[in-house]
């Protein structure tokens, strides 16, 4: 692992703020209660936590999709991305036409629509495919084009929902190589919802426990393997004891 290399700079406002943030459905689900956490440019946080503890729900908090019902969301709303856990590609939109579609609905001039694309295709190493259509693509291929298609607006902010969980395993590493890359190179404040331990402590500045339904914070692990990151980083020592306390946090009957 790299003794030289640095982590990304961080700022101290925040991008993306949640206050005492609590939310319960209308047929009586308790998802969230009391939830706080803020997430500054050049901050990537990971949530980690039991199914159905309302990780997801906290991302379409942010995003405005769901009003929570107690607390505040700050954040933005005109610059983020957001990666769903399926790709949600339009069949009869070519790699280009797909990556181009937030730019298009949010009234981009072509010219520079078409030139925002054409830098995000190499950015995500999809060169040589853009005038392929879903159908022709891998998994792997599919997410990257996912992500392509919100970082052609360079959000400030980035939401993802597990978007890796379809994946297999090598390719899910390469995956998660090409995100810290962008991260490192894109300075967003990044949200990155997983049931993957090891992938969490992987990429993030910071990563968060979520307890069982209603969904609190029960661990709080800042992160300090410097970046650039590396596979190997997975084998050393101090890595494998971060993941077991994050792993004892969800198996320690927090609820």
């Amino acid at each position: 692992m790299p003794t030289t290399a640095t982590k990304p700079e961080r700022s101290e406002i925040p991008r993306l703020s949640f206050d005492r943030v609590s939310m319960t459905f209308p047929d009586g689900t308790h998802a969230l209660d009391d939830v706080s956490f803020d997430v500054a440019p050049g901050q990537f946080v990971s949530v980690v936590g039991p199914s159905g503890c309302g990780k997801s729900t906290l991302l379409r908090i942010a995003s405005g999709l769901t009003r929570q019902t107690d607390g505040t969301c700050e954040v933005d709303r005109d610059s983020i991305g957001y990666v769903f856990q399926d790709p949600t590609l339009l069949p009869w939109r070519t790699v280009r036409r797909n990556i181009e579609l937030n730019a298009e609905l949010h009234g981009m001039p072509k010219a520079e629509r078409a030139a925002k694309t054409e830098e995000v295709i190499r950015l995500v190493n999809l060169s040589g495919h853009e005038d392929k259509y879903p159908k022709q693509l891998s998994g792997g291929m599919k997410m990257r084009c996912s992500v392509a298609r919100s970082l052609v607006l360079r959000p400030k902010v980035f939401l993802f929902d597990e978007p890796f969980g379809a994946v297999d395993e090598i390719t899910r590493g390469n995956l998660n190589a090409e995100l810290l890359r962008l991260f490192h190179s894109e300075q967003f404040a990044g949200v990155f919802i997983t049931h993957s331990i090891s992938e969490a402590v992987y990429l993030s500045t910071r990563v968060l426990v979520m307890s069982a339904r209603p969904g609190r914070i029960v661990g709080d692990y800042p992160i300090s393997f410097p970046f650039p990151r590396v596979d190997e980083l997975r084998f050393e020592p101090a890595f494998a004891e971060l993941c077991g306390q994050i792993s004892a946090d969800l198996k320690g009957g927090h609820a």
